[in-house]
């Protein structure tokens, strides 16, 4: 029987980063709901224009992963090469726009918990920095697919600590940052222990890039609190 060309067909194996990203897609809904999603059942102030344009960008790329993930699964590797150019472009402003929207936030005074400028200036571009280098090295290893996944995955999974820190549960709230980043790290730990079970051996990919994953907050704080974390803010916000 002749095989019709370019029939798509969906590998019959478990979708591991399509759930991944089915609790990735309902955190950032939960914590953006409010402020954006359901915006206008809110009494909730006008967004600026850039922070629109955030909030699609980055809405963009989650759904971009999806339809990604969903092609490797339907062996289009094809379509899932084309789309990669779009997924550089959705990088370049995830980081320009970011950066920008992190700027115009702290010069406002618009900052998560009433945690120091400095310390949410410092771990806001490191979270950009973070997945910057996670989709670079993703890239990088482009060819080598279990590799390129998992990196793709963490760097996804990398820009959810927004999200997290407006879901509205008392106990994130009062936790401030490290309960934010210590549920990052339980999803991520999930999505690695889970990886692990299945394949009976941790993937480096996975083992350090996990384990930066876990680091780079911790430090970002630190260098936040320090005199040097101090004079970016300073200067930072001090630009106008």
């Amino acid at each position: 029987m002749a095989m019709e060309i370019g029939v798509i067909r969906v590998a019959k194996r478990p979708r591991f980063y399509l759930y991944a990203l089915v609790v990735a897609l309902m955190i950032l809904f939960a914590g953006f709901a409010r402020s954006y999603f359901l915006k206008t059942l809110f009494d909730e102030p006008p967004l600026y224009p850039l922070l629109h344009m955030h909030g699609l960008v980055m809405t963009s790329w989650f759904l971009l992963f999806g339809i990604q993930t969903w092609l490797v699964e339907a062996r289009r590797i094809d379509l899932h090469r084309r789309l990669g150019m779009i997924g550089a472009l959705l990088v370049a402003l995830i980081l320009m726009v970011g950066s920008a929207v992190v700027t115009i936030n702290a010069r406002e005074g618009r900052v998560p918990f009433g945690a120091p400028v400095s310390v949410v200036l410092s771990i806001s571009y490191a979270n950009l920095l973070v997945f910057g280098l996670l989709v670079g090295i993703a890239l990088y290893f482009r060819r080598r697919s279990e590799f390129h996944k998992r990196l793709m995955l963490l760097a996804t999974l990398s820009l959810l600590s927004a999200a997290i820190s407006r879901i509205p549960l008392d106990f994130i709230r009062s936790g401030g940052l490290m309960a934010v980043f210590g549920l990052l790290d339980l999803f991520i730990l999930a999505c690695v222990v889970f990886d692990t079970a299945r394949h009976r051996r941790l993937h480096p990919a996975f083992g350090w890039g996990a384990l930066f994953s876990f680091i780079w907050p911790v430090l970002a704080i630190m260098l936040g609190g320090s005199s040097v974390g101090n004079r970016l803010a300073t200067w930072v916000v001090g630009t106008a």
